[in-house]
């Protein structure tokens, strides 16, 4: 049985879940992208360029889905505009899915589990979807040093999931039912 329930006061409810979504998404992403500008500063890791997401995607209406590499196919205009985009987006849509199992229950107490299990369990998208479709191989297997790429993914979505739980609190103190 799912935890949202819009049966009392359905218009307010579905307001206000699709209002905590886009905070506590969108929120939960700047912490990820926070974590790329520090992460570039302390260990010189560049941060991800989402121009390139914005070019995949945009290829996709064209009927190309894979790219043996993504930063080698043509430019498309406005990829940066429609990666970042995307970036956000998806992090929404991963509120949603928090949200969605876990009800707008979780925004009056947050826990940390959930949204680390939800944060954490996102990596599969881009191990399984994104990174094969531009190039790198599931799992990043066919960049240079696969290991070091998961590990960072894995450690950017776990920061992602602790970014949901803050959200999470932040959008509690302002949610008044």
């Amino acid at each position: 049985m799912p935890l949202v329930s819009f049966e009392d006061k359905p218009q307010e409810a579905i307001v206000d879940y699709f209002a905590s979504t886009v905070l506590i998404g969108a929120g939960a992403t700047a912490l990820t992208d926070l974590w790329a500008i520090v992460r570039k500063h302390l260990f010189g890791i560049p941060a991800p360029n989402y121009g390139l997401v914005g070019r995949w995607l945009a290829h996709m209406p064209r009927g190309r889905f894979r790219h043996d590499s993504i930063a080698v196919a043509p430019t498309v205009r406005g990829e940066r505009l429609i990666g970042w985009i995307a970036h956000y987006l998806i992090g929404i849509s991963y509120a949603a899915i928090l949200l969605g199992i876990w009800g707008l229950a979780w925004i009056h107490h947050p826990r940390i589990g959930p949204a680390l299990i939800v944060g954490i369990g996102t990596v599969a998208a881009p191990f399984l979807v994104m990174q094969p479709g531009m190039g790198a191989g599931i799992a990043a297997s066919r960049t240079p040093r696969p290991a070091a790429a998961r590990f960072q993914s894995l450690v950017t979505h776990a920061i992602f999931g602790l970014g949901l739980y803050a959200s999470g609190w932040a959008v509690g103190f302002l949610y008044t039912p």
